[in-house]
């Protein structure tokens, strides 16, 4: 079934593959994009292979590209595969052998995967035709750390400012603590106790929501110093396994609590949506922790109830002592790939420079000027047809694939209301140091499908289990010393010898 199912996907790919390479007519050599500077050179035309996103996908005749075009002298031929896993069509154009000259990919995990086996063009050997994203680069060394591969070589461009969109921070009711004189807590000791007068006044409530089912305790762990995996700890500059440790040990012992004084709901594990979106409206939930979701709550129940407001609460220290810090997962790892088969490479590693530019910059985070902003006094404005950023997106074609590799995320944030705006004046203080990501060789990452998801299975099963009390706190030791013998040490030097790379590549 699977090999016909693949063959389907292959006939439908022709058409997409077909036209990859056809406007591949100049040699190597040859100009035809924008320069560092923004100036141009002989017009060129690009194939660019994207995946769809319901009313964002990519449309030739979206006022985006045009202004592109005009920037960079570069025609884009946007080619999307029919279906919805983008995934298995990138799969299946790379072993066509007839790839497009771009390559949006989700993953740079995936690009290092492709790059190692020969299919992508290694950015870092064309530096001198790209003199804005070399600066770029300068400016965001964590981020040229991440995006490099076990070899030392770039297989993708990185995005930067699109990730604070993926801040994930606590809130609350604001309305509510007032009106009970309640104070916003500064420890999970007194979150605790904040939780347990919320129950006494609404006995048919779960006071504490989030839909983070297990993921929930990565959340919580920058609180007690700790992680919900391998981690770098920065302080000690070592490698370590968080579930491990008795810091960790506190937040199972936290929610323990929760999940046995009814704090929290029985079924934590699996909220989702609507049922998150129910306990919120219906005044079953006063604290949260999930994404900056003010707007997305506070706009539509006004409506019904002017008194509502959720608003952004600083993360509460675990224990004292502990840093106050929220986890920090404010990157985008998806981004723009260039085929090594494609005969314009130095053409598009110069259409892609452009977007680490001033000028790209601007374009990718505002539009058009006269056609998405208004410009007064030097002050930038979205005209009043743009409410959300799906707005921007669907007609305009602002901030669809393709488009943005360097945002100013200052410009969406004009777009959210005052308690948004607020909460992201002040959130950053609050971050904790994002946790390198290196890039891993092929027997590594063996090691990481086997020994490492070993390891995290026994880990879920064990911790939820100590959680809803099935299992008692005398019992971790037993469990540490479970997930040691599954082979940690082994799993942890893997990270470290990837880590050690990186820092040896500079």
């Amino acid at each position: 079934m699977k090999k016909a199912i693949a063959a389907t996907m292959a006939l439908m790919l022709a058409g997409v593959t077909a036209a990859c390479g056809s406007d591949s007519g100049a040699g190597k050599d040859e100009g035809g994009a924008a320069d560092g500077g923004g100036a141009k050179t002989a017009k060129t035309t690009l194939s660019m292979l994207v995946g769809s996103q319901s009313n964002w996908t990519y449309a030739k005749d979206k006022p985006i590209w045009k202004a592109i075009e005009e920037k960079t002298n570069v025609e884009i031929n946007g080619q999307v595969p029919p279906g919805d896993n983008y995934t298995e069509a990138v799969n299946l154009t790379i072993a066509s052998g007839n790839m497009p000259d771009l390559m949006f990919m989700g993953s740079f995990a995936t690009a290092n995967k492709y790059g190692q086996q020969g299919a992508l063009a290694n950015i870092t050997e064309y530096l001198d035709l790209m003199p804005n994203f070399k600066s770029w680069l300068s400016q965001y060394p964590e981020l040229k750390q991440r995006y490099t591969s076990a070899e030392g070589k770039m297989f993708m461009f990185p995005n930067e400012g699109f990730g604070q969109g993926e801040r994930i921070s606590w809130m609350y009711r604001d309305d509510i603590f007032k009106k009970h004189g309640l104070t916003i807590p500064a420890t999970y000791d007194e979150l605790y106790e904040t939780l347990k007068k919320l129950k006494q006044l609404y006995p048919d409530s779960y006071p504490f929501v989030t839909r983070g089912g297990f993921g929930t305790i990565s959340r919580m762990a920058p609180q007690f110093n700790t992680y919900n995996d391998v981690y770098y700890d920065f302080d000690k500059k070592e490698w370590r396994y968080g579930p491990i440790e008795d810091n960790y040990k506190q937040i199972v012992q936290f929610l323990n609590r929760l999940y046995k004084d009814g704090l929290m709901p029985p079924d934590w594990l699996t909220v989702k949506g609507k049922q998150f979106d129910d306990f919120i409206a219906n005044n079953k939930s006063f604290v949260f922790l999930d994404y900056m979701v003010m707007d997305y709550y506070n706009v539509p129940l006004r409506k019904d109830n002017p008194q509502f407001s959720m608003l952004f609460m600083p993360p509460p220290a675990g224990f004292a002592g502990a840093k106050r810090n929220n986890i920090n997962l404010n990157t985008v790892d998806s981004g723009m790939t260039v085929a090594s088969t494609s005969k314009k490479i130095k053409e598009a590693m110069k259409y892609m420079d452009f977007y680490y530019s001033p000028a790209g910059k601007e374009l990718s985070s505002w539009g058009i000027k006269g056609v998405t902003y208004e410009e007064t006094n030097g002050q930038k404005k979205y005209l009043d047809a743009f409410k959300t950023m799906s707005d921007l997106r669907e007609k305009p074609g602002l901030l669809n694939y393709g488009t943005y590799t360097w945002i100013d995320y200052n410009a969406l944030l004009t777009l959210t209301g005052k308690e948004t705006k607020d909460a992201y004046a002040e959130i950053g203080k609050y971050d904790s140091k994002l946790q390198p990501k290196p890039a891993f060789t092929e027997k590594e990452n063996d090691v990481l499908t086997t020994v490492g998801q070993s390891i995290s299975k026994h880990r879920e099963e064990n911790i939820t289990r100590f959680i809803i009390g099935e299992k008692g706190m005398d019992q971790w030791d037993a469990y540490v010393n479970e997930e040691k013998k599954l082979g940690l040490d082994q799993l942890i030097k893997v990270y470290k010898d990837a880590y050690d790379r990186v820092l040896k590549a500079g």
